[in-house]
Formats: structure tokens, C-alpha cells, sequence
């Protein structure tokens, strides 16, 4: 089986006023169907540049990207959106959710922009993604009504609900506190693990990235280790010792 993601010498420079910063410097890589790969790095490294490439937000200044075999640099404006909704979901440090919509409405919003769909069978498959993540009692609850650990949960179902086979966490875990932060981590790896689902994590925290089962690390554009995680941290294992009061 390819790659679901093969990147050749990709190369990422922005003008800054009169100043070429040069985010990515010739980065190659594999991620085969189903990896958990987690993305390492100081500020600046150019790991979140990477990702927005990766996810089809933004494109290189030059470099090769295939995404399922696929050249991704030949696709129309049309085309790489229909990637976006249909083959990956994208998880945010900040949650993205609109304030005052509830969890339900938030959760349905990709499958407005596919249109062609009933009312009816949006809301079903809006409240299984609810109900994936653990959070079908609270499908009525304003997102400004739950706390962060929800709020994470929803963004989850959010990007769950096109059945990507691709999702892109960009620092997922930022604003949680410890034993919310294994929660979401063991979410990302049943559905990794049961779904098969192949899951990218972007992260500056090294504790975080072990509940991968790889871990490639950049600094200044270029990747400077890639490794297989020994000894990794399963969360569901870690949630039955951490004390429940601290639970979101």
C-alpha cells in the first residue's frame, strides 16, 4: 500500500516586509496508512507550516506533495476543498467552534458546505459523532456552555463527521489541564487504533507526542530526528490512576 502522504523536498518561504523567512528547507517524508505520527518542535521550526501544507491550507513554494497518490500542487482551488471536506479533519489549540451555536449545529457545519444532504440525516450523523466522542447529552449545549475538555470533544466530532481517513491535530491539548489533555489523547488513539484512522499531532509538548507510535522533530525547516516511540503512553491506562476530580 502507498503512502497516504509523501512529501518530497518541500521548501516554504514567506516575505516578510523585505525579509525571506524560509519556514520549511528541503523536508521529505512518509506517512503510511494508519501511522500515529506526532510533530516536534520549537516555536518557529516550521512544524505548523508543515501542516497547513499537509492539510491543504496552504502551498509550497516548491517541493512535491502526493496525498494518496494524488500531486496535490495540480489541483484547482474546487478540487483541494473537496480534499479538506471529504479526506481530512482538522483539530485546532483554540477549538474553533461558533460561541453561541449549539454543540449539535457546530458539529453539522461540514456537511452544509457538502449540501445535497436532509436536514434529518445531517442531525443523525451529527449526534453519532456526539455520541463517538462521549458527548451526545450535551448535543443542546451552547459551546460556550461547556468547558474546554468538551469544547475539544466537539471539535473532534466536528472533524469526524466527513469520515476522513486523515485527521491533523495542531496543538490539541494547549489549553487543557492534565488528566483532560489524556482524555482527548486516548480519543486520538481508539480512533487511530479502532477506525484506523491516520492521525498527524502537532505538538511542543514531549510528554504529549509519546502517545504516538512515531515522532519526527524539526528545527529551523528541517527535520532533525524521526523515530519510533519507545516505551509509549497509553491513555487509557494512565486515566485509571489520574484522580477524577480534575475531569472536564
Amino acid at each position: 500500500m502507498p503512502p497516504v502522504i509523501s512529501v518530497r523536498n518541500l521548501v516554504k518561504t514567506y516575505t516578510v516586509g523585505e525579509v525571506e523567512v524560509r519556514a520549511l528547507r528541503g523536508v521529505s517524508l512518509d506517512v503510511e496508512p494508519g501511522e500515529f505520527l506526532a510533530v516536534t518542535g520549537p516555536s518557529g521550526s516550521g512544524k505548523s507550516t508543515l501542516m497547513h501544507i499537509l492539510g491543504c491550507l496552504d502551498r509550497p513554494t516548491s517541493g512535491e506533495y502526493l496525498l494518496d497518490g494524488r500531486d496535490v500542487s495540480r489541483m484547482t482551488k474546487d478540487q483541494l476543498a473537496e480534499v479538506r471536506n471529504r479526506k481530512i479533519g482538522f483539530v485546532f489549540q483554540g477549538f474553533n467552534l461558533l460561541s453561541r451555536t449549539t454543540a449539535l449545529d457546530n458539529v453539522e457545519l461540514p456537511l452544509l458546505y457538502r449540501g445535497r444532504m436532509r436536514a434529518s440525516e445531517r442531525r443523525k450523523l451529527a449526534m453519532d459523532a456526539l455520541s463517538e466522542v462521549g458527548l451526545a447529552d450535551r448535543a443542546g449545549h451552547q459551546s460556550n456552555q461547556l468547558s474546554g475538555g468538551q469544547q475539544q470533544r466537539v471539535a473532534i466530532a466536528r472533524a469526524l463527521i466527513t469520515t476522513p481517513s486523515i485527521l491533523l491535530a495542531d496543538e490539541p491539548t494547549g489549553n487543557l489541564d492534565t488528566r483532560t489533555s489524556v482524555e482527548v489523547m486516548g480519543l486520538f488513539q481508539r480512533l487511530n487504533l479502532e477506525r484506523g484512522i491516520t492521525v498527524l499531532l502537532i505538538t511542543h509538548e514531549p510528554d504529549i507526542a509519546e502517545y504516538a507510535t512515531r515522532m519526527i522533530a524539526f528545527r529551523d525547516g528541517h527535520i532533525v530526528s524521526d523515530q519510533t516511540v519507545k516505551g509509549r503512553r497509553m491513555a487509557e491506562d494512565e486515566l485509571k490512576t489520574l484522580p477524577e476530580e480534575a475531569t472536564a
